[in-house]
């Protein structure tokens, strides 16, 4: 039979386009098994490595806190007293900008006062061991200065980093009012539209996600819904959550529609970041004036007025 195939042309072509009719269905099949493989495991490593990435950041997060916080609690055992008169006030500043921790005020407190030993020592160190060392006067006046910004150093990285978390929470809110809008409508309670709405956000705006996770714990814990909401506005240092948070509790009291609220709410905070986003854009004109006058004017003034002062140099002073 075999025989017969191989010296008849036309049966060993067509056993040919068989066998490679076959290998091609079999090649197809297979890539597409694998390609849809590799797409699944894919998207679980990028799901995954969100999740690890927060996760991990988390437990790097509370073992530095908790180091820190076991020197604090040595050096309070020793006798130091890390505490300020305006603790509540760092407080308030600290969780603003995401320090929540319950020691994060002595932390704070401790590592403003080795920054203000700590770089003017090694400044000091530097200078004795150099060849040629400055004279008193300039060891005295470097030494100021890095005290100096030890002492505020600390509150000015607080300050900024509170307010690219401000930035962060005001500019994501909105889209946060419209999801919690569609699940308000979809017939979700206010708990499960908090839930639901922080564990969508998880990772287009974190800052967010996690405001209304904390909520939603302590719903769940057993805090009233008032209560819980006073507690998101507090948390945020925002006044537009606070103002949130304040008709959310207002709707809840009167009986009105919440997802009328909401929508109205939502347009209003669009149409904030819209003006503010042209606010940004009208002042763009402005700050460019200020590269062009430094570096442009002086080229173009001096391209203009150079020849005729060459010229004049040339011309007329030899006739004076």
């Amino acid at each position: 039979m075999f025989e017969f195939v191989t010296s008849n042309w036309i049966l060993r072509s067509l056993s040919l386009l068989l066998i490679f009719a076959a290998v091609a269905v079999t090649a197809y099949f297979v890539s597409n098994f694998i390609s849809r493989r590799l797409r699944v495991s894919r998207e679980l490593a990028t799901f995954s490595g969100v999740i690890g990435n927060q996760s991990s950041e988390t437990l790097t997060r509370q073992r530095t806190e908790g180091a820190w916080a076991r020197i604090v609690k040595r050096i309070e055992d020793a006798g130091l007293n890390l505490g300020d008169t305006a603790e509540s006030e760092i407080s308030r500043q600290l969780k603003a900008a995401g320090f929540t921790s319950p020691a994060a005020p002595r932390i704070y407190t401790l590592i403003r006062l080795l920054l203000v030993f700590v770089q003017p020592g090694l400044y000091l160190l530097y200078a004795v061991s150099q060849a040629e060392p400055p004279s008193v006067f300039q060891i005295y006046i470097s030494c100021a200065i890095l005290a100096v910004l030890g002492l505020y150093g600390p509150n000015l990285y607080i300050r900024a980093k509170a307010a690219s978390r401000r930035t962060e929470v005001i500019n994501g809110f909105p889209d946060c009012l419209d999801l919690m809008l569609v699940c308000v409508e979809a017939g979700l309670g206010l708990e499960a539209t908090l839930d639901r709405v922080g564990r969508e956000m998880a990772e287009t705006h974190p800052m967010v996600s996690a405001l209304l996770t904390e909520t939603t714990l302590l719903m769940r814990a057993g805090a009233s819904r008032e209560d819980a909401l006073r507690k998101l506005g507090e948390n945020s240092n925002v006044d537009e959550i606070r103002s949130f948070a304040t008709l959310l509790i207002q709707s809840d009291k009167l009986g009105t529609s919440l997802a009328t609220t909401l929508r109205v709410y939502a347009s209003e905070m669009r149409e904030a970041r819209r003006m503010r986003a042209e606010e940004k854009a009208h002042r763009l004109p402005v700050l460019l004036s200020i590269p062009l006058v430094v570096f442009m004017l002086p080229t173009m003034i001096g391209v203009l007025i150079l020849p005729a002062i060459v010229r004049t140099i040339r011309e007329v002073m030899p006739a004076f």
